[in-house]
């Protein structure tokens, strides 16, 4: 079994966080969140995973070796495919053409889910879907009775189906899927000017594939910053549920901790009240703070604030001062 995670996209709706640190490295409850979408990939799948190929844009060598762990750390290669011109989901899982054979797990990596199901691979083709309440926003499959899919719909104007594609595909076969995407560019079909996965679905289906879905039990979007809080909170209460979240090589004195919380190793926190549903990353220092619902990542200072709904970046720095005040009857003070 190979996964190819596409991930070479900007994150244009995280930026400024998305300029220094690609989005599917941003953490979520203290990983990143392409490491917990590959975790929550091999729990379902049940299978040794051969080979994760990322295809990245010109992210570095730094970022590079992170993934190449992070592959190693549910035992499998990682192998780095690079995607420098924006052409589309088909075109981007094309660049990691060498990974597409035997079984293939195809995932976008700004996704997060719960799933209770195993993987079957006696079906040619699966899509992993979430029902939603306003499938108007959404690509959506329609299924038949039997329940394979009868087809794909892209923002339908008025109601097909509530069944979303979260953006994780399994194809029993990896070479079928990879000649089918090489004629959408032979023959340069595109969608709003992309070559796209739903063209090369549908062309499969004409041919006689069958493609069923799997339901997810949660699906946890991470395309923006609101869905990023969001999500780590999610998270939070989900992990929070069987352990602590605190680490004890964490630094952590006269300081209320409301849980669900994740303090990171080597992280110090002082006079503060922190939480609900805080991280806080390595080597952060935060004083005399109250900060709720936020993400604090490593390495940042944060003193004398109160902080709520952020998502705070590496290295950096936040001071305050906290006021003296003697203030009247009736009075308002609001800054």
């Amino acid at each position: 079994m190979n996964i190819i995670v596409p991930m070479a996209g900007l994150g244009k709706r995280l930026r400024p966080h998305t300029l220094t640190t690609p989005k599917p490295l941003l953490p979520i409850a203290g990983k990143p969140i392409v490491q917990r979408l590959i975790e929550d990939i091999a729990k379902v799948i049940d299978e040794k995973i051969d080979e994760i190929a990322f295809v990245v844009g010109d992210f570095g060598k730094e970022v590079e070796y992170q993934l190449i762990d992070i592959a190693k750390s549910v035992g499998a290669i990682g192998k780095i495919y690079y995607q420098l011109e924006a052409l589309g989901t088909a075109h981007a899982i094309l660049c990691a053409e060498p990974a597409l054979h035997g079984k293939v797990v195809v995932a976008y990596a700004d996704t997060l889910f719960r799933a209770d199901f195993k993987l079957s691979d006696e079906k040619e083709g699966i899509i992993w879907v979430s029902k939603v309440e306003n499938p108007e926003q959404f690509g959506v499959v329609k299924l038949n009775g039997d329940g394979s899919i009868e087809g794909f719909y892209e923002k339908p104007k008025e109601f097909v189906s509530n069944e979303a594609i979260i953006g994780i595909y399994y194809f029993r076969d990896g070479e079928y899927l990879r000649s089918e995407l090489q004629f959408l560019l032979d023959q340069k079909i595109t969608t709003g000017g992309e070559y796209g996965i739903t063209d090369g679905l549908q062309n499969m289906m004409k041919k006689g594939t069958r493609f069923h879905t799997e339901t997810v039990a949660e699906w946890l979007d991470c395309g923006n910053k609101d869905a990023v809080l969001d999500t780590n909170r999610r998270m939070l209460e989900i992990l929070g549920e069987d352990e602590s979240l605190i680490s004890l090589e964490s630094d952590v004195d006269d300081a209320l901790i409301i849980e669900p919380c994740y303090i990171a190793p080597g992280a110090v926190v002082t006079n503060s009240v922190i939480g609900p549903f805080v991280s806080v990353g390595t080597k952060a220092v935060i004083r005399n703070c109250v900060i709720r619902n936020t993400i604090v990542q490593n390495s940042s200072t944060i003193e004398n604030k109160l902080i709520e709904n952020s998502l705070i970046g590496n290295f950096t720095v936040i001071t305050g001062n906290f006021d003296e005040i003697s203030l009247g009857d009736y009075s308002q003070m609001n800054r």
